[in-house]
């Protein structure tokens, strides 16, 4: 199978998971803001304004992850939004973007929480759970932005530079 194939099947599957753990971030983080927001019980400032962020990177990485496998579905060679470009301009952003987000929570949880010996985070498993699946997020924006940085490279070679198509 050429490499075009599999970028053409690829693409799709990886933003797909992206987009499947944005989900799930998006809906742990909206949770913890809201409780924190009904009942103020965030430890700081700082955990309050982090578990929002998080929020914002996982809004962030869904509606760019719809755009691109939508514009990635209906024409893989012909937009200049499908270009090589394009996506490393979406993901270079997204990796800082996630980078800083797990990190943060990591640093304000201080690496993982063990629920049962704690008793300083009043939730507990949501905060671990927000941590392993940023960090899951950045892996996959870390894979996909390897394949296009090679791909980039490809095109580059070909003559296309980095506006050509992540496929011939």
């Amino acid at each position: 199978m050429a490499v075009d194939d599999w970028i053409r099947r690829g693409q799709p599957i990886v933003f797909g998971l992206i987009l499947l753990f944005s989900i799930i971030e998006m809906c742990i983080s909206a949770w913890l803001v809201s409780r924190y927001n009904a009942h103020h019980n965030f430890n700081s400032l700082s955990m309050r304004d982090r578990v929002r962020y998080t929020l914002f990177a996982s809004l962030w990485t869904i509606v760019g992850s719809i755009f691109f496998i939508l514009l990635f579905l209906h024409s893989a060679t012909g937009s200049v939004m499908t270009s090589v470009a394009a996506h490393l301009i979406f993901l270079v952003l997204t990796w800082i973007i996630w980078v800083a987000a797990a990190a943060s929570v990591t640093a304000m949880i201080g690496g993982g929480l063990n629920c049962s010996t704690q008793n300083t985070f009043v939730y507990c498993g949501q905060l671990n759970a927000l941590e392993a699946f940023s960090w899951i997020i950045w892996i996959l924006v870390t894979f996909a932005l390897i394949v296009v940085i090679i791909r980039g490279i490809a095109a580059a070679r070909r003559g296309d530079g980095y506006r050509g198509g992540l496929v011939a």
